[in-house]
């Protein structure tokens, strides 16, 4: 196992995973350099986990938990993080639609539950099976599911409003 080809690319993934929790950019910046150094303080032990990425994203998740009790749940708004434009052939009244369409979802989940926020985060933004999210967040993999379905019935009904 190599630091600069397995673990270092996972940088952006954590950075995300914390942001979501903390709702902080520079917060979540720090999360991600205290688990990469937990993680290389933790090299001799690299040939025996099963999985690196699982165990990079459970110790960002749990920094992230432990900063954002210490802040007494202080939450401050998501800044605008950019998205790739599907079309780049839309007027700018479809990109302002679609922006503003954007910005009340990551406002509705940003509202949600740490749990729900979590879950949605890692299986509809990084992809993660449930399976992996179980192990991640330390959950069965129904919890996953039924935190999941919560969130997205929230963010359903709260979009549509």
């Amino acid at each position: 196992m190599n630091f600069r080809h397995d673990i270092l690319p996972l940088k952006d993934r954590l950075y995300r995973l914390a942001l979501r929790i903390v709702q902080n950019h520079e917060d979540a910046e720090d999360m991600v350099q205290e688990t990469l150094l937990k993680v290389w303080n933790q090299r001799e032990r690299w040939e025996s986990i099963d999985s690196i990425e699982a165990f990079c994203m459970t110790i960002c998740r749990n920094l992230s938990l432990d900063h954002l009790r210490l802040m007494e749940n202080r939450h401050e708004s998501l800044d605008e993080i950019p998205v790739e434009r599907p079309d780049h052939h839309a007027n700018p009244f479809e990109d302002t639609v679609r922006r503003s369409q954007l910005e009340q979802v990551r406002r509705i989940i940003d509202s949600l539950p740490e749990k729900q926020r979590s879950c949605v985060q890692l299986r509809d933004i990084e992809g993660k099976s449930y399976k992996e999210i179980a192990n991640i967040m330390d959950i069965t993999e129904e919890q996953v599911k039924v935190n999941i379905f919560r969130a997205r019935q929230t963010i359903r009904g709260k979009y549509n409003a």
